[in-house]
């Protein structure tokens, strides 16, 4: 992997460009995915366009959004959606943009959480209950809706941080051990 560079001859007007010349932010940032200055120490990078399988991607992105990164949880989904079959892209988007409303939620826009987690349960519908992969279709629809729902009637100040968590799939049933209860 190649170094950045930097166009132009003006800090305050570079961006960093890879290879191809798409920009690229290559400074350092916080745990919410919020730009840091060039010197800072941020969170590591993760290796935002290696695309997982779909297993793996559904593991890793559970992991950061419970350890509150759903700006990396963004990233990881993102991935998936732009490496998916087109009978699939829908399904990965919407929970890329889930991410990215509980990403607005940690930030404190409680719109931009809204309208973006009412916008990712949207791209969910024409998915079976259980979607491909084991994604809780109708769980993440409806806590979506539910969450965006609390954001816009009582704000993001009365919400506590576990009330901003979403389960991307359904727990697996275990099988039962005898003299458990069924």
């Amino acid at each position: 992997m190649t170094a950045p560079r930097v166009s132009g001859s003006d800090p305050a007007v570079s961006r960093d460009r890879d290879a191809a010349g798409r920009a690229r932010n290559a400074r350092p940032r916080d745990a919410l995915g919020r730009p840091l200055a060039r010197d800072a120490t941020g969170m590591p990078p993760l290796a935002a366009d290696q695309v997982l399988p779909p297993a793996e991607t559904l593991r890793t992105a559970q992991h950061l959004l419970d350890a509150d990164r759903p700006f990396d949880a963004h990233e990881v989904l993102e991935a998936a959606w732009k490496a998916a079959p087109p009978a699939e892209r829908d399904l990965w988007q919407g929970l890329a943009q889930l991410a990215v409303g509980l990403t607005h939620a940690h930030r404190g826009n409680a719109r931009g959480a809204a309208t973006l987690l009412r916008r990712g349960a949207k791209r969910l519908e024409g998915y079976p209950d259980t979607g491909p992969h084991g994604v809780d279709v109708r769980g993440l629809r409806a806590r979506s809706a539910e969450l965006a729902t609390r954001i816009e009637i009582t704000g993001l100040a009365r919400l506590s941080p576990d009330a901003l968590s979403l389960r991307l799939c359904a727990p697996a049933a275990g099988p039962s051990r005898p003299g458990s209860p069924a």
